[in-house]
């Protein structure tokens, strides 16, 4: 069949054309967003390549727009492929869960059994008294990958019900201090770090 007159045709013009524009832009913009958290996080040579394909591709779906004004199907096409490449854009970045984010954790209760149960886990956690609206509080500082704040979550729930927690995304972690071995005393409240590993870094 003859190319030419494929894109003349009328099933193309007001099906394929708008199909194609579509798509396009759930590609472009699914680019675009996952750009934009890359940009976020200082990933300085990923976001330019992805920013270089997305515009490639927001081209070609605006050329076909421009090509065609006088069909409607293009504009609708145009806008829900705007509307579809937020959507999945959103989902391929909590799929991928890049980063890490800092959990802040308040509670009114004693919090030495969560504190412990949450170090045994292997989370790095802070803690410190603070004075709430309705008094003493006690608050707990963690920073994970956000891969584990599905795990993290439950543990909360099950040893602290009553507890408030947040999650603060961030945009750099010292990874290197992050992994020196720490001993902690939940009596004296004090954490000795090994010297020879600090010596090492």
């Amino acid at each position: 069949m003859d190319l030419f007159a494929l894109s003349d045709h009328w099933l193309y013009i007001n099906f394929g054309i708008p199909l194609l524009i579509c798509l396009a832009r759930v590609c472009d913009v699914t680019l675009s967003t996952i750009r934009i958290i890359f940009v976020s996080k200082g990933e300085r040579f990923i976001a330019p390549v992805l920013g270089f394909v997305e515009i490639l591709i927001w081209l070609v779906a605006i050329t076909q727009v421009m090509q065609h004004l006088d069909h409607w199907q293009n504009y609708i096409a145009y806008a829900l492929g705007f509307a579809l490449g937020n959507f999945f854009g959103i989902v391929i970045e909590n799929r991928i869960a890049l980063g890490h984010v800092m959990v802040t954790i308040i509670t009114k209760t004693d919090a030495k059994k969560l504190i412990k149960i949450l170090r045994d886990s292997g989370y790095w956690v802070t803690e410190a008294d603070a004075i709430g609206n309705d008094g003493a509080v006690s608050l707990m500082v963690t920073i994970i990958k956000r891969k584990e704040i599905s795990a993290i979550i439950p543990i909360i729930k099950e040893n602290n019900p009553w507890a408030v927690y947040t999650f603060s995304d961030i945009r750099y972690v010292n990874q290197k201090m992050a992994n020196v071995p720490v001993v902690y005393n939940l009596e004296s409240k004090d954490s000795i770090k090994d010297e020879r590993i600090l010596e090492k870094i």
